[in-house]
């Protein structure tokens, strides 16, 4: 397999996005603004309304997410930065600030692209994104993925911040478990 290389969502790599999000914006019509947005600003932006807020993003700084390719196929998507930039992570009970460090990029959704699930790329994904944000002046990645019960498959909209064996599989360490399902990891980068 070649190595995995990633391009920030800009204007020129729209359509690259919308290439591995797919016509419905990954689930549920989400276009990645779950964390970004209030549940009720998400869910009346469902779909259109989601995939435009995220269209003005794209090209800013910080840069909202990566596209990640495999060569020059789009194969996944990556939403990441400071969690300063998911107000909804912020105020989540459940996946709450492990601690104060604020060099910390929070790899808020991990969406690999249809044809691609299953085939082992996600700790790939997860080396490339953490080479982006070394380079982009983080201390730390940290990711809040799933951890499906043992015999069970995770959904897409379950598994969009990533499932758990992957990101140990890329070198990342639990610091926090704040639900059986639910382990907070981070490696430095």
């Amino acid at each position: 397999m070649s190595s995995l290389t990633v391009r920030e969502l800009s204007r020129e790599t729209w359509g690259d996005f919308e290439s591995v999000l797919g016509a419905n914006g990954g689930a549920r019509g989400c276009w990645c603004m779950h964390w970004r947005l209030s549940i009720k600003e998400w869910t009346e932006g469902k779909g259109e309304g989601n995939k435009k807020a995220m269209r003005r993003l794209a090209g800013r700084e910080p840069a909202p997410g990566l596209v990640v390719y495999d060569d020059d196929t789009p194969v996944a998507w990556c939403s990441l930065g400071p969690r300063s930039s998911f107000p909804r992570l912020e105020r989540s009970p459940l996946l709450a600030k492990a601690d104060d460090d604020e060099g910390v990029c929070a790899i808020a959704c991990v969406y690999v692209e249809k044809s691609h699930r299953g085939s082992g790329l996600l700790p790939g994904i997860l080396e490339a994104v953490c080479d982006w944000a070394s380079s982009a002046g983080y201390a730390h990645a940290e990711g809040y993925p799933v951890e499906p019960r043992e015999g069970r498959r995770a959904g897409a909209d379950t598994a969009m911040t990533g499932i758990a064996s992957a990101f140990l599989d890329a070198g990342f360490s639990e610091v926090a478990r704040p639900r059986a399902d639910r382990p907070i990891m981070r490696r430095k980068v």
